[in-house]
């Protein structure tokens, strides 16, 4: 895999050995309803007509440029779609090896044959139901577009993923909310809201329980949310996007990134999932310290 590409040349070839049994002008057709054309007179290494048809197109993606894989994503989501719905009833094909090509890539291929950027991408779930998830959602295409290629990028929409989804949190609560909070504030107000932080009481969240929610292996663990959410601000501070900078930072790489963005994902999913838990302590009464 060239360093700069956002999907390895190997998980490229595992979703083409899978279009051989497609009809030629389905993967013209999927292509090309994502504004593709192919490139003219490319030299054929194959004797497939359909796997050449799918090299002509991908000739034509830049592999390193986040549009075009977004794009190039979606074709190949749907090329791996129509393969699932024309096999022959009792011969489910595997695509476990796209599966791990992709995993290695940074992405993740879903039951239902999505492709998204691993973790993360389960936030959609909590997502969803949510009043106004356009915060989150900005963040989460930032972090999709950036991990790969921009790690410094990806690292600072990590950190904007967790203030947007404290804000969520907090404005869901009826809790006050403002542009100037403070992100350590941010971060302790909402797990307060949700009885998530690990000097409250087993009584301040609403009701006394002896209940996992009030074990202090569980208050360990959320103290050390507290500082996951932390930790990615003070990496954000030092080799982030979003201060002007002497000189670039150097060394981040893609595993940067991704250390920066499953820690935010990590927080943020343990808050949507709470905030949207019917049995959650929070929903029996206010809560606080």
């Amino acid at each position: 895999m060239s360093d700069s590409d956002l999907v390895s040349r190997a998980a490229r070839a595992e979703v083409r050995g899978h279009v051989t049994d497609l009809a030629v002008a389905a993967i013209r057709e999927y292509w090309e309803n994502e504004e593709f054309a192919a490139v003219p007179d490319l030299p054929s290494r194959d004797s497939s007509i359909r796997r050449s048809t799918f090299d002509s197109y991908a000739a034509a993606v830049d592999w390193s440029d986040p549009g075009h894989v977004e794009r190039a994503l979606r074709v190949m989501e749907t090329l791996l779609r129509r393969v699932r719905r024309d096999a022959l009833s009792g011969h489910e094909p595997s695509f476990e090896e796209v599966r791990d090509l992709l995993a290695r890539d940074g992405y993740e291929l879903d039951e239902e044959l999505r492709i998204r950027v691993r973790h993360v991408g389960r936030l959609q779930v909590h997502v969803a139901a949510l009043t106004d998830p356009s915060g989150i959602h900005a963040e989460l295409e930032r972090v999709r577009r950036s991990v790969a290629r921009h790690p410094d990028d990806a690292i600072g929409a990590a950190k904007q993923l967790i203030e947007a989804t404290a804000k969520v949190v907090l404005a869901e609560r009826g809790r006050p909310v403002s542009d100037h909070d403070d992100l350590s504030d941010l971060v302790k107000r909402s797990q307060q809201a949700l009885g998530l932080h690990p000097q409250q009481s087993s009584t301040s969240a609403g009701r006394a329980t002896a209940g996992p929610d009030a074990a202090n292996a569980v208050k360990r663990i959320l103290g050390g949310l507290s500082s996951v959410a932390l930790g990615v601000t003070e990496l954000r501070n030092k080799y982030g996007s979003g201060h002007g900078r002497l000189r670039a930072p150097s060394g981040l790489s893609a595993r940067h990134a991704r250390l920066a963005v499953n820690a935010a994902g990590t927080w943020c999913e343990v808050m949507l999932e709470t905030l949207a838990d019917p049995s959650a302590p929070w929903r029996d009464g206010p809560t606080g310290l």
